[in-house]
C-alpha cells in the first residue's frame, strides 16, 4: 500500500469507530482486527501503519469528531507531513479544500474534562491519560521469581512486588514463559491494588467481579494457593475464560460462579460473614485506561456515568455482607472521577457503621479522601482509586 492508501484506509476505519462510538458497538480494537483479518493484502507494515495512524488520530481529538477525514486533520496538526498526502492520487484521499472541518483537539469532551478538573486532574494529568501505555507483566509467584526469571527482552521492575515493564507492543504471548504460566499481562496499577488486599494464606478470598481473572490469579499466588478463593462475575464470556488461565498458572484453588445481575446477594448467600476479604473492582467508567482504549472517552455521558455510580454502590453494599467481623473489603475503580472513587467510598462508610477505613499502605500513588490513587501522570500506571475498610 502507499502512504497515501494507508491514510484514507485509516480515514475510513476511524469512520466505523466513530459511528461505533455512538452507538455503543464494538471499540476500536475489534474493528481493526476485523479489517485486518479480511484484507490479507494489507502486510504486516501496512497494519502497523494504518494501526499508528488510527490510534494517533483518535488521540489527538478531544470530543468526538464529526467523521475520520476530520479526525485525520486535526493528527495531521501534530504530523504536518500527513497533509502532503491529501494528494488525490489512487486510493489515497481527496485534495484538501479551503474550508475543511477539523476535529477539535482537547482530551475528552468538555463535560467530561470538567469533571476530571473538578476531580483534582490538572492539565499535565489530564494531556498523560492519552500516552501510550508501557506492557507489564507480574511474574506469577506460584512458578517463578523475578529477581531470577530469564525472559528473552530486558525488562525493568516496577514499583509492584512481582511486576516487570517492556517496551510497548512486545510480543509476550508468544514466549515460553507465558505459555508455561510463569508470567501474566497486567498493569503495574492493578497489582498495587491486589496488593491492597493483603490476602494471607489459608484465608477465604471472594473477587466480586473478576471479569477474565487478572486480580483472581494475582490474589492465588499471594495466598501460595492454600484457602479458598472464589471469583465471581455476571458476564459468562469473561469467567468463562479464567479457570484455563487458573491451569495455566498453577492455581487450584480458584472457584468461579456465575452470577445473574441484580440477583448477586441471593447467589452468594452462603458467603455472608464468611470472608476474610473481598475485592470489589467495580465496573466503572475507565477514565484511568484511555492510554489504552483512547476511543472509550468517545462512550462515555452523564447517564451512563450515574447508572455507574449507582451499580458501585450496590455491588459494596453487597460485598460488605460478604465480610466476616474483622476482616476487610477493598474497592476498586479504574476512574479517576472522584464520584466514583473518593466519594463513593464517602458515601458507602458513611452508611456502614460497622466499617472503618484503613488507608492501603503501597508503593505508589497519593491520598485521595480514604484511599489512594494512582495516576500515569503521577506514578506511571493506568488510573486506580483503591481504598480498604475494616469491619469491626
Amino acid at each position: 500500500m502507499t502512504p497515501a492508501a494507508r491514510v484514507q484506509t485509516a480515514i475510513e476505519l476511524l469512520d466505523r469507530i466513530i459511528a461505533s462510538a455512538r452507538e455503543k458497538g464494538p471499540p476500536a480494537d475489534r474493528i481493526l482486527a476485523d479489517w485486518f483479518k479480511n484484507n490479507r493484502f494489507a502486510g504486516s507494515k501496512d497494519r502497523r501503519a494504518i494501526r499508528e495512524l488510527v490510534y494517533g488520530a483518535v488521540r489527538a481529538c478531544g470530543p468526538v469528531p464529526e467523521n475520520g477525514r476530520a479526525a485525520m486533520l486535526r493528527y495531521a496538526e501534530r504530523e504536518p507531513a500527513l497533509a502532503d498526502l491529501f494528494d488525490g492520487s489512487q486510493y489515497g484521499p481527496t485534495t484538501l479544500s479551503d474550508d475543511e472541518p477539523i476535529a477539535a483537539a482537547g482530551v475528552a469532551p468538555e463535560w467530561l474534562e470538567a469533571r476530571l478538573q473538578a476531580s483534582g486532574i490538572e492539565e499535565a494529568g489530564k494531556a498523560a491519560l492519552l500516552d501510550r501505555a508501557p506492557l507489564d507483566i507480574r511474574v506469577n509467584a506460584l512458578k517463578a521469581n523475578r529477581a531470577s526469571l530469564i525472559l528473552p527482552e530486558q525488562a525493568e521492575p516496577t514499583a509492584a512486588p512481582h511486576g516487570l515493564r517492556l517496551e510497548t507492543g512486545t510480543k509476550v504471548e508468544q514466549w515460553d514463559a507465558y505459555r508455561d504460566g510463569l508470567i501474566e499481562i497486567q498493569d503495574t496499577g492493578s497489582q498495587l491494588a491486589c496488593l491492597a488486599v493483603g490476602a494471607k494464606p489459608g484465608e477465604t478470598i471472594v473477587d466480586l467481579c473478576a471479569g477474565g481473572g487478572g486480580k483472581t490469579l494475582s490474589l492465588a499466588a499471594a495466598m501460595h494457593d492454600t484457602g479458598r478463593l472464589i471469583a465471581s462475575d455476571t458476564d459468562r464470556g469473561r469467567i468463562s475464560r479464567l479457570q484455563p488461565r487458573a491451569g495455566r498458572a498453577g492455581a487450584t484453588i480458584v472457584e468461579t460462579r456465575l452470577l445473574d445481575p441484580n440477583k448477586e446477594a441471593e447467589m452468594l448467600a452462603d458467603l455472608v460473614g464468611a470472608a476474610d476479604a473481598v475485592l470489589i473492582d467495580a465496573p466503572c467508567s475507565g477514565t484511568g485506561t484511555w492510554r489504552r482504549n483512547p476511543e472509550a472517552r468517545w462512550r462515555l455521558d452523564e447517564v451512563e456515568i450515574a447508572r455507574l455510580v449507582d451499580l458501585q454502590a450496590r455491588l459494596l453494599n453487597i460485598g460488605a455482607q460478604l465480610v466476616k467481623p474483622g476482616g476487610r473489603l477493598i474497592y476498586v475503580v479504574c476512574s479517576l472521577l472522584d464520584e466514583e472513587g473518593r466519594d463513593q467510598f464517602a458515601a458507602f462508610l458513611a452508611r456502614s457503621q460497622d466499617y472503618r477505613p484503613s488507608l492501603p499502605d503501597l508503593p505508589g500513588g497519593a491520598p485521595r479522601g480514604e484511599g489512594i490513587r494512582l495516576t500515569p501522570s503521577h506514578d506511571g500506571t493506568d488510573g486506580f482509586f483503591i481504598a480498604r475498610a475494616e469491619r469491626s
